[in-house]
């Protein structure tokens, strides 16, 4: 049987029709009743004690947000489910797994309020500090040198409070940092699963674009037949290792890694119980027709085959319109939707958000020529004001 926990920050229309056409076990709680509204009665609303029941029997759960990490660690305890978890969520014990594989590598865990005593120094340079737990690149600093460590951690410090409003601990823990060398190389997220048997199914491969070297911003992924043909296998042969190494199964992940000049493969984080957040993840229909949900819940591959040389030449992007550090949300009275969607020539769907909320005013899917992506390194050099009404 299908089984799904909604939750915060968002559920697309295109997930919720997922659950709905499953007839599965959904987890009953307010973000599901919200997001199923009239619907509800379509599926099979389970409390907390019948899902949990249900789950121990379910080979798969799909989790939309890692806000159901904590319901999981209380409630299926005595699963594997917990345990496969533990070990990405906290990046310092994900360093640890895969520390074998990368001997030279450098990663340090130090407390939020020791921050200010880490010796600048004793570090690699340059680095990345950044959550423990973290989420959506909230918190992230590239440090370039020793000159550089003590404004970054006042940039952390500055950031902190805002932060701590918009996420719980599960999914963003601003009380532990892990500073570690910078992965240099091209960028690429992957949605993938593990099957029962531990194999590697992958449902999606994201190139992440950037502004400049020192940019860690979530701005602009790109997908497109070339980038699923170039990195499908070797992608697959790594995750296959890393499942190896955590006993993966029936494991859905969100796969950010780097791959330098080389061809080494080198990964940054993995995110557990789920694809792309804020169901990103629905990139994947919008460019190949692929429900990246069903084909975790059935256990099947796109057939990649078929689908690519029907789209060659696209490029598919996902653009997240992330509100700059210097504006106030609270003095934003207006977001011209509609110009920024028509800043780009051929938008597929655009998702608002409550931008109050969540420091973002929305998600907008696009279509691009391989050989024309001006739009999208256009965008990546926006404050994004332009679209905005400030009072």
């Amino acid at each position: 049987m299908p089984m799904f926990i909604l939750d915060d920050p968002y559920v697309s229309d295109f997930l919720k029709q997922t659950v709905l056409s499953r007839k599965g076990a959904v987890l009953d709680n307010a973000k599901a009743r919200v997001s199923l509204n009239d619907e509800a009665s379509d599926v099979r609303l389970l409390d907390d004690e019948e899902f949990a029941a249900e789950a121990r029997k379910a080979p798969r759960i799909y989790a939309n947000s890692e806000n159901a990490i904590g319901w999981i660690a209380a409630n299926l305890a005595d699963t594997n489910l917990p345990a496969m978890i533990d070990v990405f969520k906290d990046k310092v014990a994900f360093r640890d797994l895969i520390a074998p594989l990368y001997p030279d590598y450098f990663y340090k865990g130090v407390a939020y309020d020791d921050l200010d005593d880490v010796d600048p120094e004793e570090l690699f340079y340059p680095c990345v500090v950044k959550p423990a737990v973290g989420f959506f690149s909230l918190g992230v600093h590239r440090v370039e040198s020793a000159a550089d460590w003590k404004p970054i951690v006042q940039k952390i410090r500055d950031e902190v409070e805002r932060i701590r409003q918009y996420y719980p601990p599960e999914v963003l823990d601003v009380d532990r940092f892990v500073i570690e060398q910078c992965i240099e190389g091209e960028e690429f997220a992957v949605d993938a699963f593990y099957d029962g048997d531990g194999n590697v199914v992958i449902v999606n491969i994201l190139g992440h674009l950037f502004a400049s070297a020192d940019d860690v911003s979530d701005r602009v992924y790109i997908t497109s037949p070339s980038i699923i043909e170039r990195w499908r296998e070797p992608f697959t042969e790594f995750l296959a290792e890393l499942g190896r190494r955590a006993n993966l199964a029936d494991f859905p992940v969100h796969v950010e890694m780097r791959v330098d000049e080389n061809g080494h493969i080198a990964p940054i984080e993995v995110n557990p119980m789920r694809f792309a957040g804020w169901c990103v993840t629905d990139l994947a229909y919008h460019a190949y027709g692929v429900n990246p949900y069903a084909c975790y819940l059935d256990g099947a591959a796109p057939d990649w085959e078929r689908i690519l040389p029907q789209r060659e030449g696209n490029v598919y992007a996902v653009v997240v319109a992330d509100i700059a550090p210097d504006v106030d949300c609270a003095s934003i009275v207006q977001v011209n939707y509609e110009e920024f969607k028509n800043r780009f020539s051929t938008p597929l769907e655009l998702r608002p958000v409550d931008y109050k909320r969540y420091g973002v005013f929305a998600f907008l899917f696009a279509q691009a020529r391989e050989d024309d992506l001006s739009e999208l390194h256009a965008i990546l050099g926006s404050d994004l004001k332009e679209f905005m009404k400030l009072g």
